[in-house]
């Protein structure tokens, strides 16, 4: 596999393939696990994510995995690094290097993400360990007089940092600028609070003199909040959503893969489906999800062994329909015969 930034970051939004995202830290992983009535152990944690780890579909649709510090260390129960499996699918293994999103000093309601402290050496040992990329997350809330200037500033300057210091180390950035689904704004003010999230983050790669086209962009899709009274269609999520990244993406950058954001497993395949089908995009789009993928093949493993079967082939079947996705390939009958 090329070590140049370029490649890397083409790789990972090769056509048909997106980006598991495997990074829930050990907190969120116990929240899962207690859904499903599986004690949150080290073994345990392991042994669910060595089963998506060694599911053939990873070869077909998976170009990336986001793993936690503690998983990038792991090997899995006969002593394979994780690591490993993941490149033997042919799948680059990626790491999450922020420490988590904080409130703002000065900002009632709002946060910045942190982690730029010691930032260095963590990547270049992360390099060591094997990971290829990285990400980096800013979580952006809409309120009455949120998001302020000060917040997306604040977060898009400790993104571009970030990006600088993982391309000095050899590691695509993951920028992730998400403004929350969450509460009861229209879908006009979450596409304005995402432009504005949009043109901070690339005026700042720009000061920090990040290579675009050795970046990822993370973006949220433009939707009605959770608690909207009028809740926009799937079209209509394209349409603005590309609208959206068309007037603040620079066309150099060479993918962007969405977070699903809190949205169904059907719905973050039917909006990316109906992007793709627009066409006419300089870019490609692609996905990074965690629960849209993991979700379905959670609930039937149950931290049983003779289910890892069961789950192996929930996950391909979401794996399957993502990657239809990417191509504007998917339909409600794929969805079903599966």
């Amino acid at each position: 596999m090329s070590e140049r930034l370029e490649d890397i970051a083409q790789a990972m939004v090769a056509p048909n393939k997106g980006i598991l995202a495997a990074d829930e830290s050990t907190g969120t992983m116990k929240k899962r696990l207690d859904s499903i009535g599986v004690e949150c152990t080290g073994d345990n944690r392991r042994d669910y994510r060595e089963m998506m780890f060694r599911t053939p579909v990873m070869a077909e649709h998976i170009s990336g995995v986001i793993l936690f510090d503690e998983t990038i260390r792991q090997s899995a129960a006969d002593g394979t690094p994780m690591v490993d499996i993941i490149k033997a699918a042919g799948t680059i293994p990626g790491i999450k290097v922020d420490t988590g999103a904080h409130a703002l000093a000065g900002a009632a309601g709002e946060k910045v993400t942190e982690g730029l402290d010691g930032l260095r050496d963590r990547l270049n040992e992360y390099y060591t360990l094997g990971a290829r990329f990285a990400k980096w997350r800013a979580v952006i809330a809409i309120g009455d007089t949120i998001p302020s200037q000060y917040c997306q500033n604040a977060n898009a300057h400790a993104l571009a940092r970030y990006a600088a210091l993982c391309q000095e180390a050899g590691l695509v950035p993951i920028v992730e600028p998400e403004v929350l689904m969450d509460g009861p704004h229209s879908l006009d003010d979450h596409f304005a609070a995402t432009t504005l999230a949009l043109q901070a983050l690339y005026a700042q790669l720009a000061e920090q003199r990040v290579v675009l086209e050795g970046t990822i962009l993370k973006p949220n899709m433009t939707l009605s909040g959770t608690e909207c009274a009028t809740q926009a269609g799937v079209e209509e999520v394209a349409a603005r959503t590309v609208e959206c990244l068309k007037a603040n993406v620079p066309e150099a950058v060479p993918g962007i893969c969405f977070l699903s954001g809190g949205q169904s497993d059907i719905d973050a395949t039917a909006h990316l489906n109906a992007m793709n089908a627009l066409g006419g995009l300089p870019w490609r789009l692609s996905y990074s999800y965690g629960r849209a993928l993991q979700a379905a093949p959670l609930k039937a493993w149950g931290g049983r062994a003779e289910n890892v079967a069961a789950a192996q082939a929930a996950f391909t079947h979401r794996a399957r329909m993502n990657g239809a996705a990417t191509a504007g390939a998917w339909s409600d009958e794929m969805e079903n015969a599966g």
